[in-house]
């Protein structure tokens, strides 16, 4: 997955939270760990918007890495419009009525497109919480006591049992997994 300078992540190092912040700063923060500790519990670094781990290159120096982490420059000419073109197959009365709308087929597929996203902007962003989470959780919490019962509490949104399973797991664990987490909870009726 890609990374750059400005994606948020945090570390961890066993159950306990090594940094927080931006890419660059997380990558010098590991780096400083490692280097203080070579033989200490193992890092993992996670995108605070997906639960992905990600992979830090922390070869060189500061300017190296934050070169690394820097996005590729933009070369010479437009700029990239984000259109990428792909197949969709329809039936003829489909293609008919799409042909007719105002602006054509393309036009009225984006506009049916965006209509969509925002009649389910909740619930996809309920299931990214949820995705987030339990990314963590495996990571992290895979073997706690009560983890497959939080897995369960957090699919059902059910935060007051989500809270009551996580809350012997160790501070910074249980933290990050109630904060990747909250979302989740938005539509459960116990707070949020």
């Amino acid at each position: 997955m890609s990374v750059t300078a400005e994606t948020l992540c945090t570390a961890f190092r066993g159950e306990r939270r090594l940094a927080a912040g931006d890419a660059l700063s997380v990558a010098r923060a590991v780096r400083a760990a490692l280097d203080a500790e070579p033989d200490g519990p193992p890092v993992l670094v996670f995108d605070d918007a997906t639960g992905k781990v990600v992979d830090l290159d922390l070869r060189g120096n500061d300017a190296e890495l934050a070169w690394r982490l820097s996005p590729p420059p933009r070369g010479p000419g437009r700029p990239k419009l984000g259109v990428v073109a792909r197949e969709v197959t329809l039936l003829p009365r489909h293609w008919e009525w799409l042909n007719a709308q105002p602006g054509g087929a393309s036009v009225a597929l984006r506009k049916l497109v965006d209509e969509a996203r925002k009649g389910s902007e909740t619930k996809d962003r309920v299931r990214r919480a949820q995705e987030a989470a339990y990314r963590v959780m495996l990571e992290l919490a895979g073997d706690r006591p009560g983890y497959e019962e939080a897995v369960r509490a957090l699919y059902a949104a059910d935060q007051a049992r989500f809270d009551a399973l996580t809350a012997d797991w160790p501070a910074d664990l249980r933290d990050y997994a109630r904060a990747l987490a909250a979302d989740a909870f938005t539509n459960s009726g116990e707070g949020g």
